[in-house]
């Protein structure tokens, strides 16, 4: 079978891989001029199933109101005049429920677990270094009552197979000394060993090689308008370069999926959600981290990736810009600076900024589109790392036919809404602008 997937990304890049070892001939398409050159490029670095909170849960919505009006706030909601922000928003609300949440967790890291171990399988089969670190992650609290709010879902985590545990100051900073300057700030943590950090665009990059020694095709530069369908089948996807055709079709566009799933009249809710991130050198090996952290007072990420610490964070629900705010990215920048004092240099930072699929209920969308020959590997979130490799072999079992490894149940686009046939629609894809990334 010959499978046409838009998208070079991780999700795009992963389901290759896993497709062309099914033995499929495949072809990828992306409008960038390399893979991983969006969402996947400098994220938080985090491989965390640890960290399967859906956003739409009753605390979570409480903290989201509290944070309206507040310029740092790690959540940023731009209302404006889009009907599919509002349908989005309406479902993302129906979610926050303790039934909802705890159903919404168990689907992400049901994925999530099964992810991690299909990423260390090939890790081990292709020898593929990308910097990654197995020490885990430490979520840290200031707050004493925030600390004792996350406890259950931290046992909801736990009794799901996925080890979070609470532990105190000492235990912090014995398992992380680089927290040693912040110690009388910390009100405890949740220590999840299973977790990872590592470099997603290196890995990308030489996963998208192997893919290419096995016979998979890229071709880049190559700007998607529109699909074409014919009843409940797609002909072919419509270029810069012209049509491609092919027996089966795969979108994973990231942010992007829902504007070309629209022109076949496929819907799928998923926002972008623009997020930064802050790179700099390590100047001092003792006073940088060992594992990643998570800082759930200011809902950022630390990682560290080779001589690199990375920060990320913020979420701004507003559209495909993806314009750097220097205010934000600075308090970013400077939140590192502030938890790990003299491990990094400032005056080498680089900055970058890319838009996360967020679906409403922070469980991604991987299967059968609806119609015969289309599918979707999209909505991954914050946790399109964590999940890339388990999404992709997914996938690759739904298409080929084979039994998967896990229950796909919770991961089809249908439950949001059915899907039925109609008329093409012109794709509204923004202009192409690159995502600054510049020093300082």
């Amino acid at each position: 079978m010959h499978v046409l997937i838009c998208g070079a990304g991780l999700i795009g890049v992963t389901t290759a891989y896993y497709l062309a070892k099914a033995g499929h001939q495949v072809t990828v398409v992306d409008r960038r001029d390399g893979p991983a050159e969006e969402a996947s490029f400098a994220n938080g670095g985090q491989l965390s199933p640890s960290h399967a909170d859906p956003w739409a849960s009753p605390g979570n919505l409480k903290r989201m109101l509290g944070w309206i009006g507040r310029r740092h706030a790690p959540l940023l909601y731009r209302l404006r005049l889009d009907p599919p922000l509002w349908e989005w928003t309406v479902r993302f609300l129906a979610n926050c429920s303790e039934k909802n949440q705890a159903a919404n967790t168990k689907h992400m890291l049901r994925i999530a677990m099964y992810s991690l171990g299909q990423l260390q399988a090939l890790r081990e089969e292709l020898g593929i270094d990308y910097g990654q670190r197995t020490a885990g992650t430490l979520h840290i609290f200031r707050s004493p009552e925030a600390f004792e709010r996350a406890r259950l879902q931290a046992q909801r985590v736990t009794d799901l197979g996925c080890s979070r545990e609470p532990i105190g100051r000492d235990e912090c900073l014995a398992l992380e000394p680089a927290l040693g300057h912040a110690a009388d700030t910390l009100a405890g943590a949740f220590h999840s060993p299973v977790d990872e950090t590592g470099n997603a665009h290196a890995f990308c990059l030489a996963l998208a090689e192997q893919c290419e020694a096995m016979g998979v095709r890229f071709y880049f530069d190559t700007s998607i308008s529109s699909i074409t369908r014919r009843e409940f089948k797609i002909v072919d996807v419509r270029t810069t370069k012209g049509p491609f055709r092919a027996d089966a079709f795969v979108i994973a566009l990231g942010s992007y999926s829902g504007l070309v799933a629209k022109t076949g009249n496929i819907t799928l809710p998923v926002q972008p959600v623009k997020g930064y991130s802050v790179t700099m050198p390590i100047v001092d090996e003792g006073k940088a981290p060992i594992m990643g952290i998570i800082d759930d007072e200011r809902k950022h990420v630390y990682s560290r990736l080779n001589g690199d610490i990375r920060v990320a964070g913020m979420a701004e629900i507003g559209g495909f810009d993806t314009w750097i705010d220097d205010v934000g990215a600075s308090f970013i920048r400077d939140s590192a600076l502030d938890l790990f004092p003299g491990a990094a240099d400032k005056s080498r930072a680089e900055y970058w900024a890319g838009l996360r699929p967020q679906t409403p209920d922070s469980v991604p969308i991987i299967g059968r589109s609806g119609l015969d020959n289309l599918y979707i590997n999209t909505g991954h979130g914050t946790l399109g790392w964590t999940m890339a490799c388990g999404s992709a072999r997914l996938l690759s079992d739904l298409m080929t036919g084979r039994p998967p490894a896990i229950d796909p149940e919770g991961f089809d686009n249908r439950r949001f809404f059915g899907v039925g046939p109609g008329p093409a629609k012109k794709s509204k894809e923004p202009k192409l602008r690159r995502p600054p990334r510049f020093r300082n």
